[in-house]
């Protein structure tokens, strides 16, 4: 079973936990090996028309592929008003080498009551299969484990899109089941596949 060492990532977390309207409002920049995970600029919007316009990489999500770069620009409108509202919303994936953003990780919810929220990705199809989205995945996870009062992070995936699941496994998700016709994706039903992953998996990981 993969195991992932969060000693470096959760070193904030023995400090009080933010209140989430304030880590929303202002989402840290976060660095792996090759990507800077920062909040979405106006400037993204030609990066992100790139690869939000082809159809294979909107296939298995639930947005439509954007037709036009005012369409992306309104996203990227739509996002920053999250972010001025301090509610649940994405980073973009920037390759450090290049400065080029690559694809969106983030916060589709957050549940105060029970400390739960999820979290969801899209990457460009020319990035595929390099260990981006592992990467980045982990970062968000660590993250927000160690700002929020956070109890457990959840990610689905649609089962014709095994790929997604083999990210969420490598980062310490555990697979949880299917859950049958859940959502309505381009015009049909869709099972997709719930993955958790809990605080106490990562300190148990850590010990």
């Amino acid at each position: 079973m993969f195991r992932f060492r969060w000693a470096r990532l959760l070193s904030g977390s023995g400090k009080e936990a933010l209140p989430p309207a304030a880590y929303f409002s202002a989402l840290p920049a976060l660095e792996t090996e090759h990507l800077l995970l920062r909040p979405l600029v106006r400037q993204d919007a030609r990066d992100i028309f790139a690869y939000a316009s082809d159809p294979e990489v909107a296939r298995y999500v639930l947005w439509e592929p954007h037709r036009s770069l005012s369409e992306t620009r309104a996203f990227i409108s739509y996002v920053r008003g999250l972010y001025f509202r301090g509610l649940p919303a994405s980073w973009a994936a920037v390759l450090r080498d290049s400065g080029r953003v690559i694809g969106t990780i983030g916060f589709m919810y957050y549940n105060g009551v029970n400390r739960s929220a999820e979290v969801g990705y899209s990457f460009a199809r020319s990035e595929w299969n390099k260990g981006y989205a592992t990467e980045a995945l982990r970062a968000v996870i660590g993250s927000a484990f160690a700002a929020l009062p956070l109890n457990r992070l959840e990610a689905q995936h649609d089962t014709r899109n095994p790929a997604s699941g083999r990210v969420m496994e490598k980062c310490g998700m555990h697979r949880e089941g299917i859950l049958r016709q859940r959502i309505m994706n381009k015009g049909e039903f869709a099972d997709v596949v719930l993955w958790s992953i809990l605080r106490s998996d990562l300190e148990r990981n850590n010990n």
